[in-house]
């Protein structure tokens, strides 16, 4: 058994017969199969004889029916492939009824798809989302385990909020927890799906040198935006004895290293989601349109060096931006706010047309465990109190990376936490690593579905990730 992928791109197999399956996209002209099996975006061409094919079978060669065929792979005779099979056997494997079969062989929205998210994957535009999906994910591991890292598995029930949100999902054995005592519970205490990883990934950096953990992490915000997902996945590195300099040359060189593998591995999918991206925007106003194409973006992004600015220059840019001048952001700019996702999109599409990374964020808008500022830190403001943050920010999508250099320093740790009302007593674990070794480290995290979208173009994050869990969607 051959896959279609290598059928198509092996030179050797031309002239032999060999053994494919798959699932039929379209039977036209009572003889010509286009088969897929996932393995490539391109269909291969199965011509029947029908002297050697029943009529009976024929009828059997409906969309998504999945088919054996055995033949000889010659030179196509007609444009759009290298190859085609003369088929001299073909085995119906699994039937599907051509008439009840959801998705037809013709432009369906993608809000159609998501409802029928389980046979979405057979589409050419899902299945070269989802192939690029695990070539990013590959090449996640691949990085780390090429740069000293050590896979870490952060535990998913957690009785922390390392974000301090509150916006968690409970985990709970009771039937009733209303005025239930929590000690009564599975795990005697009060448990949520986590958030983050990164807590528990500072604990083994400090003892590891260098960790990173890659899971899923759960959200409870009620959100139905196209950024948004209640369940998604995180890739969140630490490193002990590294700053905030460090942390950004990591997620720059990250990024980078996930483009080119996505460039290397994955050029038919991306050639394919570049026409459907360049067909979408021909349908928009010319000044809405983006003046790159998929692949170019990617090559841009690439071999350009991200920007790296400040938050108070990020203010002082906005400020002076035309859509400010002209009213035209929804949110207001001032000192102090969290930038907003039309801010952070036109640093980078705007004003620099490129990624961006900001850092020196106002400590009241971030967590508590980033480290303060002093005069000689980069990002120190005489505005007010500023943290060793980091954000990365991406065209089409605006924050795709955040993280921050860690607060070491045990005094300054805990005057942050009674700060912010964060209970010491509960995470006394984590202090404990300012107390005994205490050593400078930081790490970031990267959403991955967010990279994703950015690599494939997808203007969803629901598009990204198999099956999507969102507010009042939990179907699959």
């Amino acid at each position: 058994m051959h896959s279609i992928r290598s059928v198509l791109d092996d030179t050797t197999l031309t002239g032999t017969t060999v053994t494919v399956a798959g699932w039929v996209r379209t039977f036209r002209n009572d003889r010509f199969i286009a088969l897929n099996d996932g393995s490539t975006v391109r269909n291969l061409q199965c011509v029947i004889d029908q002297e050697q094919v029943d009529e009976a079978t024929r009828a059997r060669l409906t969309t998504s029916a999945a088919v054996r065929c055995t033949g000889t792979i010659v030179e196509s005779k007609g444009g759009g492939q290298r190859v085609e099979m003369q088929v001299s056997e073909v085995v119906v494997l699994g039937d599907s009824d051509g008439e009840k079969y959801p998705i037809q062989p013709k432009k369906h929205s993608l809000e159609f798809l998501r409802e029928n998210a389980h046979l979405r994957f057979r589409t050419s535009t899902f299945s070269a989302v989802f192939r690029i999906r695990h070539q990013v994910s590959f090449g996640i591991h691949a990085y780390f385990d090429q740069h000293g890292y050590n896979y870490f598995h952060s535990p998913i029930i957690t009785a922390s909020d390392a974000e301090g949100a509150g916006e968690m999902f409970r985990v709970t054995a009771l039937a009733d927890t209303k005025g239930t005592d929590p000690a009564e519970d599975f795990f005697g205490r009060v448990t949520n799906l986590t958030v983050s990883g990164q807590l528990e990934a500072e604990l083994a950096a400090t003892a590891l040198g260098k960790v990173y953990t890659f899971g899923p992490t759960f959200r409870a915000e009620n959100s139905n935006t196209a950024r948004h997902l209640a369940e998604f996945w995180m890739i969140e590195p630490e490193a002990a004895f590294m700053d905030i300099q460090g942390n950004m040359d990591l997620a720059e060189d990250l990024c980078k290293h996930l483009i080119a593998r996505v460039l290397e591995k994955s050029m038919d999918d991306l050639q394919f989601l570049d026409g459907r991206l360049a067909d979408e925007e021909k349908q928009k106003p010319q000044q809405q349109r983006s003046e790159m194409g998929l692949i170019d973006r990617l090559k841009f992004v690439l071999e350009n060096p991200f920007e790296r600015i400040t938050y108070d220059q990020a203010i002082d840019i906005l400020l002076r931006s035309k859509p400010y001048q002209k009213k035209q952001f929804q949110f207001p700019v001032e000192w102090g706010i969290d930038l907003q996702s039309e801010h952070e999109r036109y640093l980078v599409e705007k004003h620099f047309n490129k990624p961006v990374i900001v850092t020196g964020y106002p400590a009241q808008i971030k967590a508590f465990y980033m480290r303060t500022n002093g005069p000689d830190d980069l990002g120190y403001s005489d505005k007010g109190p500023t943290v060793a943050a980091m954000d990365v920010l991406f065209p089409g999508i605006g924050e795709i990376i955040g993280g921050s250099q860690r607060e070491e320093r045990l005094d300054m740790l805990e005057a942050r936490m009674a700060e912010m009302g964060v209970p010491t007593e509960q995470l006394w674990w984590y202090l404990d690593t300012r107390r005994f070794g205490t050593v400078p480290h930081a790490g970031f995290g990267l959403g991955l579905e967010r990279f994703v979208q950015f690599v494939t173009g997808m203007g969803n994050i629901r598009d990204v990730i198999p099956f999507p869990r969102t507010p009042g969607n939990a179907e699959f």
